[in-house]
């Protein structure tokens, strides 16, 4: 007698066409590639701008169309009192003093307030945080509920009252006054210590508290648990800070503006405007030269950062 031994049916597998594939897959690559599209063309544009030799850029409809250097070398070209001519087509109305358009001195100042305010507001950042998270005291919860209320109202709010306050402070001590590097970076260091420690608040409270306490038996003061323990713990969050502070500060306007008048003492994003703000000797080709230069230390300072962006960005969104 023969066994009789049922075979199942093996899955025929069915032939991907082209409409089937897209139907499932292809349209996310086709989503992807338009957001990458959409996002690169700016900087494509910029760069395009930058590298034209006329400062009159109406006529161009193609980019990358005319491609030279001048533009950069105009910039960073310090050694004589005025910039080097573009073109011949930029070199009569819109030929730029550099004693009016001190580029160097605008990187210069760029650079030193924004390492300045972002490394000060982060270390003053992570005290407070640090305080809010291991330390019970009595206004602790008003303090936390205060920070996360003041940060709803906009800054434009307090332009006035900082201008008034630097004249007055300026008067008295002038390193803190208007037209101070000094006082632009105290003013963009008090700005952002709400924001700064809220966020760094919630990363505290991921490092658990069995550590301090392990610490504090084997007879480590707080200061030694803060900077030898806790510290290399949040450098995600610490590098996070720095990041978004300094480019904040690097590409503020409205602010260093108001406080910065003299065109030595002045910012990229202040100083930069001069080349576009007369509407008759508009020069774009500087201006967006100027910009690809100003975002250098930025693309560096990302790179460097780039492995504490993450966990950095997400550490503390869980337990707050």
């Amino acid at each position: 007698m023969t066994e009789s031994v049922e075979y199942s049916k093996i899955p025929t597998t069915r032939k991907t066409t082209p409409l089937r594939w897209f139907l499932s897959t292809g349209w996310r690559h086709l989503i992807g590639v338009f957001l990458i599209l959409y996002a690169v063309f700016p900087i494509l544009y910029i760069l395009s701008t930058s590298l034209i030799g006329s400062a009159n850029i109406e006529n161009t409809d193609a980019l990358f169309s005319s491609i030279t250097f001048n533009n950069y070398w105009a910039l960073l070209d310090f050694s004589g009192k005025t910039m080097a001519s573009v073109t011949a087509d930029s070199a009569g109305a819109n030929a730029l003093s550099y004693n009016d358009n001190p580029f160097d001195l605008w990187y210069l100042n760029t650079v030193v307030i924004g390492v300045t305010t972002s490394v000060g507001s982060v270390f003053l950042s992570a005290l407070a945080a640090y305080a809010f998270s291991r330390l019970r005291f009595k206004g602790r919860r008003a303090g936390l509920l205060s920070l996360l209320l003041i940060q709803m109202y906009p800054s434009l709010l307090g332009l006035v009252g900082i201008y008034t306050i630097l004249t007055v402070v300026g008067n008295v001590f002038p390193p803190l006054g208007l037209d101070s590097s000094l006082g632009l970076i105290m003013v963009y260091m008090g700005g952002s210590l709400g924001a700064g420690t809220y966020l760094m608040y919630g990363f505290f409270n991921t490092v658990p508290k069995e550590i301090d306490e392990a610490a504090k038996i084997d007879g480590a003061t707080h200061t030694q648990i803060y900077y030898g323990i806790i510290m290399p713990l949040v450098a995600p969050i610490l590098a996070v800070n720095v990041l978004l502070s300094y480019i904040g500060v690097t590409s503020d306007f409205v602010l260093a503006s108001i406080v910065l008048s003299k065109p030595e003492s002045q910012t990229l994003a202040v100083g930069l405007q001069a080349f576009i703000g007369d509407p008759y000797t508009k020069n774009w080709s500087l201006f967006t030269a100027g910009a690809v230069l100003a975002a250098i230390p930025i693309m560096g300072l990302f790179l460097y950062l780039q492995k504490h962006i993450i966990s950095g960005l997400t550490g503390g969104a869980v337990k707050g």
